[in-house]
């Protein structure tokens, strides 16, 4: 059995490929918690599977309202990582996107996508887009998750995210103004 070649093709701050083809990641895996219940910020959280081939999936965050038939806008984010490392799950992902739902008094869904380079560009972006199609197909109140089919308002849909989450939030953007959306309007601010 010949030894495997550990010659680096490329490096990068975050990984580094071989040229057997194996990549190395520096920060991997990502650590990864529960979804839970704040009583700080009193948001809740729940995850979700969008699809399971190929694998996606997300947390949903709901704040604390005092009405609970109150409609909330809604937060679709999608996290950073370089395309390639961090997670939704993540401490630091879980943090930020309770605290904007809960500043913000809004739904939040943070997308739980394939990285790269193990899943290749577009991947991420194929993913997000399937998983916003999703979200959006709670619209008419009979989608699979019932905290999406209770209280959002979809005319309030957002799109945000950090680093290459922004990129891939610009391209939802760019693709809902070319595509549509399953017939939602939406309005840009």
């Amino acid at each position: 059995m010949g030894s495997i070649n550990r010659e680096v093709t490329h490096e990068f701050r975050i990984f580094r490929v071989f040229k057997d083809g194996t990549v190395e990641k520096f920060w991997w895996p990502p650590e990864k918690i529960p979804p839970s219940d704040d009583p700080i910020t009193g948001v809740r959280s729940k995850d979700v599977t969008i699809f399971t081939q190929p694998d996606v999936s997300a947390r949903v965050f709901l704040p604390q309202t005092p009405d609970p038939k109150t409609k909330l806008p809604v937060l679709f984010y999608v996290h950073g990582g370089g395309f390639s490392f961090e997670s939704a799950f993540s401490p630091l992902i879980d943090r930020h996107v309770r605290t904007l739902a809960a500043g913000a008094n809004a739904m939040a869904v943070s997308v739980e996508y394939r990285l790269a380079p193990e899943h290749p560009i577009p991947a991420c972006y194929d993913d997000c887009w399937a998983a916003l199609r999703w979200v959006v197909s709670h619209a008419n109140g009979h989608g699979p998750e019932p905290w999406l089919n209770h209280h959002p308002d979809f005319q309030r849909l957002f799109l945000a995210g950090d680093s290459a989450g922004g990129n891939i939030c610009h391209t939802l953007a760019v693709r809902v103004g070319t595509a549509g959306l399953d017939n939602l309007k939406l309005s840009v601010r």
